[in-house]
């Protein structure tokens, strides 16, 4: 995706627009398909915690994404980009960080069913302005089971689901980023991303010295609430929208829905 030359072409004009100033301090940016739902309370939650700007890539979507998402098109808090095609979540990365490098000061990349949760801050550039000398921020998943559900009820995705896995669970380990894209040049997965200059931290304000897979997790501070699975019935829905990083269907085994229904932990 990038050549020397086109990398050149880059530092040479991060240097040149190093003085332009940024319109937004944190944005996010999602792909996402039908997932109309679920948007409006992940938007509300974000906004609420300080983000600016959402960045949004429909991937074809056919359900009432578009009506959800109109009364913020028409405020200006997000940005919608109908995004067609199979296995084209590093693509929306890629092209949000070329098309937003000098926009936003920071840019979550996150999915929909991922709330950010400052613990010991009020809001989450609060948190962020403690890593200004850094590129990445780094930050862990808790992630969230079924708590038994079957089916699909009223309420929010944070209201229905009250249980967790033990915080050191293996698949906590896994983090998503928070980019300064002035410093990063691009994802190579949609994990973490591949840094032009300066060091990515832990949430706990350290230098990472190994990858995310051979760390313990760190939640005390912020983290990423991650409702894998919902109940049951929105599981096998999920499944058949495909998965965004690759053109295969996302697997019906029980075998990936036991591995994601933890719920070790009920919050009061």
């Amino acid at each position: 995706m990038y050549g020397p030359i086109r990398y050149l072409r880059l530092i040479k004009h991060l240097r040149r627009e190093k003085e332009t100033p940024t319109q937004h301090y944190l944005t996010v940016c999602a792909i996402a398909k039908n997932e109309g739902p679920y948007f409006q309370e992940w938007i509300e939650w974000h906004k609420n915690l300080g983000v600016e700007k959402f960045y949004v890539y429909d991937n074809e979507s056919t359900d009432n994404t578009k009506d959800v998402l109109a009364p913020y098109i028409e405020s200006g808090l997000v940005e919608y980009v109908f995004f067609p095609g199979k296995k084209k979540q590093l693509a929306a990365y890629h092209d949000c960080m070329e098309k937003r490098r000098l926009e936003a000061h920071w840019i979550a990349m996150i999915d929909i069913d991922e709330f950010i949760v400052p613990i010991k801050d009020k809001t989450i550039p609060d948190f962020l302005k403690r890593f200004e000398n850094f590129s990445a921020v780094e930050i862990n998943w808790l992630i969230y089971g079924s708590g038994g559900a079957k089916e699909k009820e009223a309420g929010g995705v944070m209201e229905r689901f009250k249980h967790h896995s033990l915080p050191n669970h293996k698949l906590n380990r896994r983090i998503k980023s928070i980019v300064n894209p002035r410093k990063v040049l691009m994802f190579i997965g949609c994990h973490d991303a591949v840094r032009i200059s300066g060091c990515a931290a832990t949430p706990d304000g350290e230098p990472i010295r190994e990858r995310y897979r051979d760390r313990e997790p760190q939640q005390e501070t912020i983290r990423i609430n991650h409702y894998a699975v919902k109940s049951y019935a929105e599981f096998l829905e999920k499944r058949t929208r495909g998965k965004a990083t690759s053109n295969a269907m996302r697997p019906l085994r029980l075998r990936y829905f036991d591995s994601f229904d933890l719920n070790d932990i009920e919050e009061s």
